[in-house]
Parts: C-alpha cells; structure tokens; sequence
C-alpha cells in the first residue's frame, strides 16, 4: 500500500502543512466514507443537501470558523462516516451568505465564517429540525467499519514512525511490507484466493 493511500484510510488528519500536509487530509477518505468515490455503500444514510446546511449553521453558531475547519469538525463528529468535499461546503457557505445567514471576514489571507445576526436567529429558530446531522448520516454505519478505521490509523501510525526514524533498509522494507498489504487488500475485494504463503 502507498503511503498516501494509506494516510487517505486513516480519515482526519493533520499535516505539517496546515491543510493535510503531504501526509493528511488532501489525499481524501478513500472508500472510508461518503467523501470517497463509492459513497457511503451502505455504511450510514447520504448526505443530503440540507444535512450540510444544517450542520454548517450548528457549527458556526458555537463559533467561527473556515471552511477547511468545518468540514474537519464535521467528519471529527460523525466518526469519520461522512466527509464533506469542499465542493459541498463551499457553495452553500456561499448560499448562506447570500441569504444574509453567514458573514465571512478575512484576516491575513484566511477567510472565515460567522453567523449574523439574523443566522444566530435562523438557528435557534430551527434548531430542534436541524438535530445533529453529523450523527443521522451516520446511522447503521456498521462496527466493522469503525474497526477497520482504527486499524488503519494504528498502520499508518507507525508506518510513520518508520519513516521519520527507520534506516535507509527499514524504509525499504517497510514500503515492501505495505505494498503487500495493499495487494491483499485487492485480492480480498476481488474475492481471490490468497497466494500460498500469505496465510
């Protein structure tokens, strides 16, 4: 398994880079959750238009934030089933925005979000139909999914102690463990039998 591959299994992540990094966030969720290209494939109800929008007002009525900072939270909140793609949240801050529901200021390049006067309204207004749509999107998401992830996470950990610290052999054989990894992986989708010595 590549590393970027494997960074993209572990779902939130925090690179030296502030968006990801090489190692996080920007390699996505691969077929973890609803971010990925399948969708949620049975692990959790999908997303719908609204559940963003609720969830984007519930957010920013604790406190401001980006939008990079949103769709973090909000897959922190869900457990990682449900991922926002910026192509989701951005178009309805801007929505927000225009309905005079959201305000965005800008400090030092960044641009952040924060309800106005009338969207603080809006939410208490609409909070009992808002719920908590980083938990409905997640229902029926099964345990094995979550185990799985926590696997992942654990494998990228230290496949990340490797290489901050391993010798130039340990990297090598550490890529040679991972890519096996991955080409069993591959053959468990495929529904292959494993090859002799890989039990």
């Amino acid at each position: 398994m590549a590393f970027p591959e494997l960074m993209a299994m572990m779902g939130p992540g925090r690179g030296p880079e502030g968006r990801g990094g090489p190692w996080g966030r920007d390699f996505g969720f691969g077929p973890f959750g609803p971010g990925g290209p399948g969708g949620p494939r049975g692990r959790g109800r999908r997303a719908r238009r609204g559940d963003i929008r609720a969830a984007i007002l519930l957010l920013l009525a604790e406190e401001p934030r980006n939008g990079y900072g949103l769709m973090q939270e909000i897959e922190e909140r869900s457990g990682g089933v449900w991922r926002p793609s910026p192509g989701s949240v951005y178009p309805a801050l801007s929505q927000l925005e225009d309905e005079g529901l959201v305000r965005a200021t800008e400090h030092e390049g960044r641009k952040s979000f924060a309800l106005t006067d009338e969207g603080t309204a809006h939410v208490e207004e609409h909070r009992e139909r808002f719920g908590t749509p980083w938990e409905t999107v997640g229902e029926g998401a099964h345990d094995e999914l979550h185990d799985l992830r926590r696997s992942a996470q654990a494998l990228a950990i230290a496949a990340m102690q490797v290489a901050q610290t391993g010798t130039k052999d340990q990297l090598g054989e550490a890529k040679a463990i991972l890519e096996e990894s991955r080409r069993r992986l591959y053959r468990l989708l495929a529904g292959d039998a494993p090859a002799e010595g890989d039990e």
